[in-house]
């Protein structure tokens, strides 16, 4: 039964994980918003070398102004500046994501405060030295128990009052810390800490529209505006990309879907492997009780019956190890989530699917045992030692 039981343990975990990670998908969606545009600077040609994404800003805040102020079903152009620099307390530091953005950035990441407030559109037009951090970064700069609303980090020796800390919001679709951040207002990001090639120079813009069905066509909207402030000539390729979350979700869903399938097909292996191994030992069984079987016959056991016996060992034999594979799958998914916190669902449809195929090896493997058994000669099989 061993292979039977790692087979179906296999398939339900590997099942199980990747409806989890569909979830996850799901729900990263829904925290960004269904209904939000990603732009980024796209890939450049200079002197006949091709960069590839990001390697040049292309985009600026005017371009988030003008896409704001122009294109019509469009709530909020989000506009923002990263990068990966140390940040220091006093009494830690700690390595962490510096995101430099504008007020709506809590509104279109859908992402509330713990405690504290948001920096204001005033902060931005005077560069405040205030900040917002995520909780990843609370705990590593500060002591259980410290007050951080009006405590001071430095970053680049530039002194930032923490006016605010973001609500938890875990791991990312791509296993990202999304807690492990300092938020800035732009302006102060690139002017004092996180530099810039040009004054307005973004990374990355997040457009938020009145409703999904606005997407498509914002999106062409947003192309066509952006190709024309870019002076960009009809044969010349775009010097940015957008992305929609539907797009996102369906290439990590995809991803998440095939390696599924070729996990699920390695496991299915242990499946057969079980199937035959049951099928040999059914047949060493009729060996061995091949005077029984002649017994029976003898005593008026038809051929149905002998068939019957053997099959019916032999989905027995499927249906303990199905049984006790479904243990070892839902076990072993409730392990991974709580030992690597990976997010796992159990499908009833999976375990029911399990069950049945479990059922198939062994009417499958066991027929051609009980069919042997069956067509056995009374006589000689009285007289075999």
């Amino acid at each position: 039964m061993l292979g039977i039981i790692i087979g179906i343990g296999a398939v339900i975990t590997m099942v199980s994980l990747g409806q989890g990670a569909s979830a996850a998908v799901q729900s990263e969606i829904a925290s960004l918003g269904t209904n939000v545009v990603i732009i980024v600077p796209g890939a450049t040609t200079i002197g006949g070398v091709r960069g590839g994404l990001g390697t040049l800003s292309t985009l600026t805040v005017d371009d988030a102004e003008a896409i704001e102020s122009k294109i019509y079903g469009i709530t909020t152009a989000l506009y923002a500046n990263r990068s990966v620099l140390q940040a220091v307390s006093e009494y830690k530091n700690w390595s962490t994501v510096v995101l430099g953005t504008t007020p709506d950035f809590i509104d279109v990441r859908n992402w509330p405060l713990a405690e504290g407030n948001f920096f204001t559109q005033s902060d931005m037009n005077s560069a405040a030295n205030v900040a917002v951090l995520g909780k990843t970064a609370v705990r590593n700069l500060f002591n259980l128990g410290d007050e951080v609303i009006g405590a001071q980090v430095r970053i680049k020796n530039v002194p930032l009052r923490v006016i605010g800390v973001l609500t938890p919001k875990g791991q990312s679709i791509t296993g990202q810390d999304q807690d492990d951040l300092v938020v800035l207002p732009f302006s102060t990001a690139e002017r004092k800490v996180l530099g810039t090639q040009f004054l307005g120079a973004v990374g990355v813009m997040l457009i938020a529209t009145q409703s999904p069905s606005d997407i498509p066509v914002v999106v062409d909207e947003i192309r066509d505006l952006l190709r024309t402030r870019h002076r960009l000539h009809p044969s010349d390729e775009d010097d940015f990309t957008i992305r929609t979350m539907e797009d996102i979700a369906e290439a990590i869903a995809g991803a998440s879907r095939t390696m599924m399938l070729m996990l699920m097909g390695i496991a299915s292996i242990s499946l057969i492997v079980g199937g035959i191994g049951i099928m040999n030992i059914l047949l060493v069984s009729v060996t061995e009780r091949t005077k029984e079987i002649g017994l029976r016959m003898a005593v008026g056991a038809k051929r149905t019956h002998i068939l019957l016996q053997f099959l019916i060992e032999a989905i027995i034999l499927t249906a303990i190890g199905g049984i006790i594979g479904i243990g070892v799958g839902i076990g072993t998914s409730s392990l991974l989530t709580r030992a690597i916190g990976w997010p796992t669902i159990i499908s009833s449809q999976a375990v029911a699917a399990s069950l049945l195929f479990s059922f198939v090896v062994g009417v499958f493997f066991g027929l051609y045992p009980a069919n042997k058994a069956s067509k056995l000669n009374p006589i000689e099989a009285l007289h075999y030692e």
